[in-house]
Parts: structure tokens; sequence; C-alpha cells
């Protein structure tokens, strides 16, 4: 179910048929296709928006930190690797790095598996910062606005900055594999409005497969 590493006209208008809306911002013949799911507005308890309000707050430089060479060394490597892979959806080498160091950074400040990370937003968004789904989910990591309205500053438009998309993907992933007890499969299905049904969670794992890098 994921959108292929070339994306074209063939594929697009395949995706229109099972359901994906095409916005602005995609390559070559048309649009950025989206995953036309979305998470549901639901009541949060103080405490919760209060913790998941704080977790969005001050977006720091994601610059990676090491205990030691040996762990700079396995980044490095998996940086590497994770950019040639990435070449043919984003061809420019400064915004690849960018975006592979901050889903690097923000999966793990949110203690999620970066391999995890890279397969939802391939099946989310393809890739492509500016994808829009027929529910109105924004950005790489398709985080629905009400959640700027619950735990941000109420502007839906940042939902489009790297940083910001990534931080709110994974804090409510996050929030989502709580609120499940752990429960993978459950807490996908609910960030995609799908909870119990096993077509997005299968995707999603099938993606983060091909992201499990040496």
């Amino acid at each position: 179910m994921g959108v292929p590493a070339t994306p074209g006209c063939t594929r697009r208008a395949a995706l229109m048929r099972v359901g994906v809306l095409a916005v602005a911002g995609g390559w070559g013949c048309g649009p950025a296709p989206a995953w036309a799911g979305a998470q549901v507005e639901e009541p949060l308890a103080d405490a919760v928006r209060h913790a998941l309000r704080a977790a969005v707050e001050q977006l720091d430089p994601p610059e990676p930190s090491f205990a030691s060479a040996q762990e700079r060394a396995r980044y490095v490597r998996w940086l590497t690797e994770a950019s040639w892979r990435l070449r043919q959806r984003k061809p420019e080498l400064r915004a690849r790095l960018d975006f592979l160091q901050t889903v690097w950074y923000e999966s793990r400040r949110a203690g999620l598996d970066t391999a995890l990370v890279l397969g939802l937003i391939e099946v989310e968004s393809g890739f492509r910062r500016w994808a829009i789904s027929r529910a109105g989910a924004r950005g790489y990591m398709q985080v629905m606005p009400f959640w700027t309205r619950l735990i941000g500053d109420g502007d839906p438009d940042k939902l489009f900055h790297l940083q910001t998309n990534l931080r709110y993907g994974c804090v409510i992933l996050r929030h989502y594999l709580d609120r499940e007890g752990g429960d993978l499969f459950l807490a996908l299905g609910r960030y995609n409005g799908s909870r119990g049904q096993a077509t997005y969670p299968n995707a999603v794992l099938a993606a983060r497969r091909r992201w499990l890098l040496g």
C-alpha cells in the first residue's frame, strides 16, 4: 500500500481509485498523494493534554549526540544507507540529509523505532512534505489540524514545517502506543483512524521492514 520509489501518473491514478486524494506539491505529472485515513479527535484529560503540549513545544535543533565513537559510526552508516535508499524520492542531498537527521532525532526523542517512523511516513505521504489527505491530514506524518488546537498554538500551516510535523507525528504515535498499552497494531490503527483493522498496520509494518538498515 506504500507509494513506490518512482511515482508517476499511473500510480497516482491507482491511488485515486482507492480513495486517496492528491493535492499540491507532488512531482512530475501531478500532486502528492496521501493515505486517506486520519486520527480521530477524542477528549483528552487535562493532564494528558498538558503533557502532549509540553512534548511538542520548544523545537530543539535536531542535532544527534552520541555516548561513544562506536555509536556515532553506527549513525553515520545508517545515515549513508538511508540517504542512498531515499535518493529517488528526495533527489536533493541536503534536503534528504536534513529530513533523515530530523526523523532520527524525533523518533528517538519519542522513544520510537526510527524504521517504524520511516515506514509510517512512506505509507502516509510517500515522503512528500506537502501531502494532504481527503480528511485534511497534513505533511509527512499526516497530522490532523485539530492537534494544533488541542496541544499547539492553533496554526495548522505549521504542520508543513519539517520538524514540527515530525514532532507532532511522533508525539501522537507515542501517545497512542501508551494508550494501547504498547500494542503497536492497535496504536497504528488508531493513528490512521482505523483501529482494529489490519490493512493499515500491515502496510506500515511491511514498509518498516524496508527501513531496517544494517
